[in-house]
């Protein structure tokens, strides 16, 4: 499709997709091949058979474990219109075919059009890294509503569209449900919309030629290796959010240089990208000085601009001040008067599963949180210990199907920091918590000091059963998440509920 076409598709003022013909949303991508008729009419798109609808352009995406093409069939049967595949159609159905060689760029371009691009009426904010992701969307999206601007969020927890809020399914989800959640937070009113931007959701082109205002670079630590080769390609997928590969080049980069990925990623923002950066290194343009890290919050000054705000947050630990940092750096950019900002920052609820504390009026600290790496394990553990009077506890696992190398890596960092920890399923997916335990025991340092349990439960209820008063408990690896994935089956799990259940049972309260 050329740009004048292409424009006068976003200047209709419909607010719903259009149904054009399939022939017209192709126009200008490169084809192999088209077989059929280009003028059927579409009126949704689909990547997963399993939800199409009548009228449906199926996306026949290639996966890891399998193949769209699979799939073809079911969604024709299910009303299908068309199909976009990258080989030849093999069905006798007599429906449209679109070959095409870059599937995933040409979903994302179709989406925009479809939708009919409401990024172009959004100010995109869109933040990456392996840690905090969620704590500074969160921070972002306070901040604004706070000081009277109206923003979506798509992220790890929900997708708030700004009149609706839903569950999130995953961190960044595929192509045509981004485009859907923006045109939603345009047709509510919304200015801003803040993205949490996955390693995958970059690397399978799912925000392929979003024009992020502002794109945040938090830190890179050991994840998703079993996706990525090895940590330098993981680094260069994260780059190149900021590099124009994803399709433009933002606006303003907002990147931590305490992170020695970051100091790398510095080196290559281009010249035309504004570079805001973070951290408490001496040539950080927002800065943290003078910290003190308490039990209840955390007090430093910030220094930005040759001016110094002091800040008082009610956000636990030292990484949480890197979180805080990004957040206001991305908030003043956008508009936000820095000194406003800060003077809202004691209503902030916090983030659901991060850090969240279960009280049943136990003379003990229970803590639930997402952390689930080894890094992430490290911050949050330090953090408690500097604020536990007596002994600190853990219970943690490994997600199944996911990267190996961080099992030992995981068990090392928490048994290093913690005076006994319970290790336990955390999402076994398809592998037997027995082969993820013997992954983790080879980072074992003692063994008097760990406990391996299957059932996650059970492993809670012993740790409650050793908590004395004085002690912190941390339930670490799902946090927020509600339910637990099992071979195949995904049942209901909250460690919020669980541990809250557990402490009433057993009476704690009246200790």
């Amino acid at each position: 499709m050329d740009r004048e076409t292409e424009n006068t598709f976003c200047n209709l003022s419909s607010p719903q997709p259009m149904e054009p013909r399939l022939d017209e949303f192709l126009r200008g991508i490169h084809l192999d091949d088209l077989w059929g008729d280009g003028g059927c009419r579409v009126k949704s798109l689909a990547t997963d058979s399993r939800r199409v609808a009548p009228g449906a352009l199926f996306f026949a995406l290639p996966g890891l474990k399998t193949n769209g093409d699979k799939f073809i069939h079911e969604a024709i049967q299910r009303g299908a219109v068309a199909i976009v595949s990258t080989s030849p159609p093999t069905h006798n159905e007599g429906i449209c075919c679109a070959q095409v060689q870059d599937i995933r760029g040409v979903l994302a371009r179709v989406a925009g059009r479809f939708y009919r691009h409401p990024e172009r009426e959004l100010e995109m904010v869109g933040i990456t890294g392996t840690n905090g992701k969620t704590t500074v969307a969160h921070l972002v999206q306070y901040f604004l509503t706070a000081t009277g601007l109206r923003s979506g969020m798509l992220g790890t927890v929900k997708y708030d569209m700004g009149g609706r809020t839903l569950p999130a399914g995953r961190t960044t989800p595929e192509a045509p449900e981004i485009y859907s959640m923006l045109a939603k937070m345009r047709n509510y009113g919304c200015r801003h919309a803040v993205m949490e931007v996955s390693s995958h959701g970059i690397h399978q082109r799912r925000v392929e030629g979003i024009p992020y205002k502002i794109a945040a670079f938090l830190n890179l630590t050991q994840d998703h290796i079993d996706y990525h080769s090895c940590m330098e390609e993981y680094f260069e997928v994260k780059a190149s959010l900021f590099t124009g590969q994803t399709g433009g080049i933002p606006q303003t980069a907002v990147v931590n240089i305490d992170d020695p990925f970051g100091r790398r990623l510095v080196e290559k923002i281009p010249s035309d990208s504004l570079l805001i950066t973070f951290g408490e290194s001496p040539q950080a343009g927002f800065r943290a000085v003078n910290l003190d890290l308490k039990a209840d919050g955390t007090t430093f000054d910030l220094l930005s601009e040759n001016q110094t705000f002091p800040v008082v947050s009610p956000l636990l630990g030292r990484y949480n001040v890197s979180n805080l940092l990004a957040a206001l750096a991305i908030c003043q950019n956008l508009g936000c008067d820095l000194r406003n900002l800060i003077e809202h920052l004691g209503g902030f609820g916090g983030v659901p599963g991060r850090m969240e504390k279960v009280d049943a009026g136990q003379p003990f600290n229970v803590l639930v949180d997402y952390a689930h790496t080894d890094d992430a394990l490290k911050n949050a553990l330090d953090m408690l210990r500097a604020i536990t009077p007596r002994r600190l506890l853990a219970v943690f696992g490994c997600g199944g199907d996911r990267d190996r190398k961080k099992r030992p890596l995981m068990t090392n960092a928490v048994m290093d920091r913690c005076d006994y920890c319970w290790a336990t399923s955390d999402n076994p997916r398809s592998e037997s918590p027995g082969a993820i335990f013997e992954d983790m025991k080879a980072g074992v340092i003692h063994p008097g000091g760990i406990n391996f349990v299957e059932g996650r439960r059970h492993a809670i209820s012993l740790a409650l059963d050793n908590c004395n008063p004085g002690d912190c408990l941390l339930i670490a690896g799902k946090g927020h998440e509600t339910c637990q994935e099992i071979a195949g089956s995904v049942l209901p799990f909250d460690d919020r509920l669980v541990a809250m259940e557990l402490l009433r049972k057993k009476r704690l309260i009246q200790f």
